[in-house]
């Protein structure tokens, strides 16, 4: 892998980091000068490099006055928000990154690791319809790279979809086919176990929004759940400990594996005919 080709792979933290590094050291500036001419500590510049903290508008803007680049740094940074991962989905991706197992219930869509190229495009599209080619691509190249946790075999993950999922005409026919088939591969594959949760189990399944459980080796699980500024991370106990066992009852509600796979097959058809 070339250098061009890893540096794809970095978030968005993680590419600004790298460019105000390069930049500094274009200039012969130790930390220590960027952060006096910034006005915060060495250390603070020490973790914005190596993308380990969001850099604050402050010190983005003590970068472009430091370095006398016009506001480059501001609209690098902007640039990257858009075309990647948000920032407030950053705390998310870096425990996802670390799970070993995780419950994840959806009601109305796919969840983002399961999805394929051209279905999350299409979300993109419609919850973004002003942006351009270029940054929805973004969008869909840092949706693919979360795929890449799959590939751990360490990793179990437990998908509780909504009837619902499967029903939503997300970008069409076609690109419906090619999801449901994703799902049926991926589910057949280990690790990863799928039931869907029918419509005709009614309140059962609705009076619950999505969540996504992760657990880990050396640590307390936590929770996230969306909400309409994008999502909430939650780590108290008894918070992790209802949303659990609200997991459980969806479990119980729901289809079998076996059944849940039939009924995705016969939905592929049915709805959204054959190649």
């Amino acid at each position: 892998m070339n250098e061009q080709e890893e540096a794809t792979y970095l978030t968005p933290a993680q590419r600004f980091g790298r460019e105000v590094r390069e930049v500094r050291l274009g200039r012969r500036l130790t930390q220590k000068n960027l952060g006096l001419g910034t006005g915060y500590s060495e250390g603070y510049v020490s973790k914005v490099e190596a993308g380990k903290k969001q850099p604050s508008k402050e010190f983005i803007a003590g970068c472009d006055k430091v370095f006398a680049t016009g506001g480059l740094f501001a609209r690098l940074h902007a640039s990257l928000q858009e075309s990647s991962s948000p920032t407030w989905f950053e705390p998310y991706l870096d425990l996802e990154r670390r799970a070993l197992w995780i419950l994840d219930y959806a009601v109305a869509c796919v969840p983002g690791l399961l999805q394929t190229d051209p279905y999350a495009r299409a979300i993109f599209r419609a919850g973004h319809p002003r942006d351009d080619p270029a940054a929805i691509e973004g969008k869909v190249g840092a949706r693919r790279r979360r795929r890449q946790v799959l590939e751990s075999p360490d990793l179990s993950l437990w998908l509780v979809l909504h009837e619902t999922c499967l029903r939503a005409a997300v970008g069409g026919s076609a690109i419906m086919r090619g999801q449901l088939d994703h799902l049926l591969d991926t589910a057949s594959g280990p690790g990863v176990d799928l039931q869907v949760l029918p419509f005709a189990t009614g309140a059962a399944a609705v009076h619950t929004l999505s969540f996504t459980m992760l657990g880990f080796a050396d640590s307390e699980p936590v929770l996230w759940t969306d909400d309409a500024a994008g999502g909430k991370l939650h780590q108290a106990a008894s918070t992790v400990a209802f949303q659990q066992a609200a997991f459980d009852r969806l479990r119980a509600h729901a289809l079998s594996p076996d059944a849940s796979l039939t009924m995705i097959r016969q939905v592929r058809t049915e709805e959204y005919g054959r190649d």
